[in-house]
């Protein structure tokens, strides 16, 4: 499932067709993804301005001129494909509509965005966007990693106690939002923290630690356009590359990169989940 990184790039690859347009038809080809749609959505999106592009935790927000916010999830499989409008130094021509092509927002400049979702576990909702922080799927989440309320103390007070592995305890969206697999498992690897280490028993001061290196796996698969693995594609097509510097993720049986370590890279299963580490350097 596409986490922070890929969804920060994926809405900063379509703001430029969004932001300040108005989409002057929405086409919705079937009922439901992995939730019904809202009623009417069609009918609501049509018309409207798009005023503005964010990003909650893994959630896409469009804030519109009728008050309402369109919530977008790409789930498992979900692409948001730009066609008609140039990105950076890509064109792409309108494909031809494919099977599983499920929301088309057909903009005033004839520009097009496409929501593609092969397995259908993505989402989108329309909510008042007045409301908004009191919507089912982000009235629970933490703090934003790269924002002021993610802090060295905040952290600390938020793990104290917890008998949780520390892996776990930071994919916990309550805890911090928009954290997921690939990059807890990278962050762990650089702080030195073994992922079945209870949360609550690791000192202050190494807790204290991680919140520098989240921001900075972060921000680096950020610049790198996310991870592309299986599905994922970045709004034009093309993928993300932060996977070619994985240090940790999805090395299982290989050396492990800190030098003058001879182990390999190990996994374990967790919560139905990989987790992978160096044996020697995380403890």
């Amino acid at each position: 499932m596409p986490e922070l990184p890929e969804v920060e790039t994926v809405k900063e690859g379509i703001a430029p067709a969004m932001t300040g347009k108005v989409i002057a038809r929405a086409e919705v080809n079937r009922p439901d993804l992995r939730w019904p749609f809202p009623e009417r959505m069609a009918d609501r999106l049509t018309g409207a301005r798009v005023l503005g592009l964010r990003r909650r935790s893994k959630y896409i927000l469009a804030d519109l001129d009728t008050a309402e916010t369109l919530l977008i999830h790409l789930g498992m499989s979900g692409r948001m494909l730009v066609s008609g409008q140039r990105i950076g130094d890509f064109f792409h021509a309108h494909p031809a509509p494919a099977k599983h092509d499920h929301v088309v927002l057909h903009m005033a400049d004839d520009a097009r965005i496409t929501f593609n979702d092969a397995r259908r576990f993505g989402a989108m909702d329309l909510m008042p966007t007045a409301a908004q922080d009191d919507h089912w799927l982000i009235r629970d989440l933490g703090p934003e990693p790269l924002g002021n309320a993610f802090h060295e103390a905040y952290l600390t007070r938020k793990l104290a106690g917890r008998n949780t592995p520390i892996k776990s305890a930071l994919l916990d969206q309550r805890v911090v939002s928009g954290l997921g697999n690939i990059y807890v498992c990278e962050v762990l690897y650089r702080a030195g923290i073994h992922p079945a280490r209870k949360a609550g028993r690791i000192s202050a001061g190494r807790v204290a630690s991680l919140v520098p290196l989240i921001r900075d796996v972060l921000t680096e698969a950020i610049a790198a356009g996310g991870s592309s693995l299986r599905d994922y594609r970045q709004s034009d097509g093309e993928l993300g590359y932060f996977q070619h510097v994985f240090q940790v993720y999805d090395r299982e049986g290989e050396p492990c990169l800190t030098p003058g370590c001879d182990k390999t890279i190990r996994r374990i299963v967790q919560s139905g989940r990989s987790s992978f580490f160096c044996p020697q350097c995380q403890r």
